[in-house]
């Protein structure tokens, strides 16, 4: 990630010269390091390495090794980086500070054993260093695959050039129809190549939809933005009339300096860039700039005095820009280095680190602003963060945008991605039926959230309907149609981020015909309710709730054995008992009616009934004359049919006094 610190982002304001010139080329390697030069000096360091062959160059080959490494790693080439630390250790290398380089380079490319190993190696000699901690952290959840959301994440191919392509921006307006970002094409403005990293030095290029919403190849920013110096990070003010951007002062024989410039648009054109001075302090470098949505600030990274190490997130106000300078304080910032602030809305902050714990490498982090002033820091998670560098986000519609990432490219090149987070689809679906299972027809559902939410929907002809849902609401349902009780149903949905479908079915039951109570129980030759009985009674207390006009018949029944008289009285007992209990659980007593019919009343085979017994015809009553001619086993199958409770509504106009 250093090369785009240096390329558009930061200064290299300290470089290693450790063991100074010894000899010529060394010289010329350690001058091209100091000056940034990383591409360049990885190439005299090699050469260097490979002519130290002899026994008592040890000790310098571990030196040059190191060199060659730290240039690797700023041109982050992780694993050619990673190769190289080693090196250092075999060739037993002094600072220790090679196992958490080492460390840091294996976690960058998904090696994330071997990162543990070197971590608490390092721990060990160090014990409570913050970089170390957070790199093994980051390791952990890396091993163990945690974190992963449901963003869907794909290569922007057609913005990609075959070099670095990195840090998006949408240009404003809400139409998110126009994309700004970083490249460093071939055609990029300009002959010569870097020797920071061998590539053209940045250009800002843009791309646009067509008028059917498809996006176009993009091309180079008009005017006189783009010069033969590195230009990028580009962030706009609201109106859209100013950008502002990050440019990489080089000079002969001295570091990179890195500085904000603005750039004005005339038409389609944009301005020379015009330095926009922070402070007086010109040692520091100032990068990545991004206007928050009102126009009032300016966020942006910087290595200057005064922060908590490494390069910090800082803010002024553009308004006030004296006296208004502001760290963006520990919550954000940490020893390792903050950079590539996005600001989404007044407390809604992202940004890209390696010093929390991440998957490798940079990853990208969303801040929310907490009432008490603090900052809440979360992950972004897999697949948007990866073991290597994901940095510069932009938000597009909803939960969609942009972003840069090198996953994947063993030369270090950045690329777009685009991603996505699709909508949960959570549904619910399911039947109204009556007590036959047969469809109602023209039934009416009303489904009420406690998150405010009143929907309502008439089930199609065969009696299905869906409802779309929201995560962790509790519902409660209705259904109804004329003709039949309401039915209710309450339920939850689920809190996790995944699709989901859930299934209720209403019963509906008739007011026009007797409904039997199912699963209801007495002792033998008796009228009292066993403790079974209780779900099936508050089932029907429950109907009355929900329907609280109507007034009901409470009748029992007995099959064809014992007399007459009594059939009758144990029958009578029995749908008392029903009574009894629904009074007991709050039902109003002048809503109910109890009545034995004994075995004077047969029932009459349904629908449903026909197909739970196959062997009796639908519209079949069941007799005794009719019984007396089955089998032993049908005999009992019906006489089971016929010992029964069943309510039949009298009336649909009962008023509570």
């Amino acid at each position: 990630m250093n090369t785009r610190l240096l390329l558009i982002c930061l200064s290299l304001a300290t470089a290693l010269l450790l063991g100074g010139c010894r000899g010529a080329k060394l010289a010329t390697a350690n001058e091209q390091m100091e000056r940034g030069e990383f591409f360049d000096a990885s190439k005299t360091y090699r050469k260097i390495y490979n002519k130290l062959t002899k026994r008592e160059e040890r000790p310098l080959r571990g030196e040059v090794a190191f060199k060659m490494a730290e240039c690797h790693r700023r041109l982050n080439q992780y694993a050619r980086a990673a190769a190289a630390y080693q090196n250092a250790i075999r060739y037993e290398y002094p600072d220790s500070t090679v196992f958490l380089l080492l460390a840091q380079m294996q976690q960058a490319t998904g090696n994330y054993p071997a990162a543990m190993r070197n971590y608490e190696e390092y721990l060990s000699l160090h014990p409570g260093d913050a970089m170390a901690q957070a790199g093994l952290s980051g390791s952990r959840t890396g091993q163990q695959k945690a974190g992963t959301t449901r963003y869907v994440v794909k290569n922007a191919k057609l913005f990609n050039s075959r070099r670095s392509d990195y840090s998006p921006m949408f240009f404003p307006g809400g139409e998110f129809d126009q994309l700004y970002f970083t490249t460093t094409t071939e055609k990029a403005t300009g002959e010569k190549k870097s020797e920071i990293t061998g590539m053209k030095k940045g250009d800002i290029w843009f791309a646009t939809k067509n008028e059917r919403g498809e996006w176009k190849r993009p091309e180079p920013v008009a005017g006189e933005l783009n010069t033969d110096v590195d230009e990028g990070t580009p962030s706009f003010t609201p109106d859209g009339l100013t950008m502002y951007l990050s440019r990489a002062r080089r000079e002969p024989n001295a570091h990179t300096g890195v500085e904000i410039y603005t750039s004005q648009r005339s038409d389609a054109s944009w301005s020379a860039p015009v330095l926009f001075e922070i402070t007086a302090d010109t040692l520091s470098s100032y990068a990545h700039p991004a206007v928050s949505p009102d126009g009032m600030w300016l966020y942006f990274s910087s290595d200057m005095p005064g922060g908590s190490g490494g390069r910090d997130l800082w803010r002024v106000n553009l308004r006030e820009r004296a006296g208004s300078l502001e760290n963006l304080g520990e919550w954000i910032n940490t020893p390792g280095d903050e950079m590539f602030p996005y600001v989404r809305t007044d407390s809604l902050l992202y940004f890209a680190s390696n010093g929390h714990p991440g998957y490798g490498g940079l990853d990208l982090f969303k801040a929310r602003l907490t009432p008490s002033g603090g900052w809440e820091v979360t992950n972004m998670g897999t697949p948007v963060n990866s073991a290597a560098d994901d940095f510069g986000i932009t938000f597009g519609s909803g939960e969609s945008g942009f972003f840069s990432s090198n996953r994947g490219d063993n030369r270090g090149y950045d690329h777009l991605y685009s991603f996505e987070l699709p909508d949960l689809k959570i549904l619910i679906t399911g039947w109204v039926l009556d007590r036959d299972e047969e469809p109602v027809p023209n039934a009416v559902i009303r489904i009420v959230g406690n998150d405010g939410s009143n929907q309502k929907q008439m089930a199609r002809a065969d009696g299905s309907f869906s409802f779309p849902l929201e995560r962790g609401v509790s519902y409660v349902m209705m259904a109804g149609a004329k003709g039949y009780l309401n039915a209710r149903q309450e339920f939850t949905s689920d809190t996790a981020e995944e699709d989901a479908e859930y299934g209720v079915d209403f019963i509906l039951a008739s007011i026009n015909k007797p409904v039997v109570i199912d699963n209801i129980f007495y002792d033998y030759d008796k009228a009292t309710l066993r403790p079974e009985s209780r779900q099936g009674l508050d089932e029907m207390a429950q109907v009355l709730r929900d329907n609280p006009n109507v007034t009901i018949e409470m009748a029992s029944h007995t099959d064809r054995h014992g007399s007459e008289a009594y059939n009758i009285g144990l029958s009578s007992r029995r749908a008392r008992a029903v009574i009894d209990y629904l009074i007991s659980v709050g039902i109003a007593p002048d809503r109910l009616q109890s009545q034995g019919y004994g075995k004077s009343r047969p029932k009459t085979i349904t629908k449903k009934l026909a197909r739970e017994y196959p062997q009796f015809p639908e519209g079949t009553v069941l007799s005794e004359e009719y019984i007396l001619t089955l089998s032993p086993a049908d005999q009992e199958a019906a006489d089971q049919i016929n010992r029964r409770t069943e309510f039949q509504v009298l009336s649909t106009d009962y008023q509570m006094f």
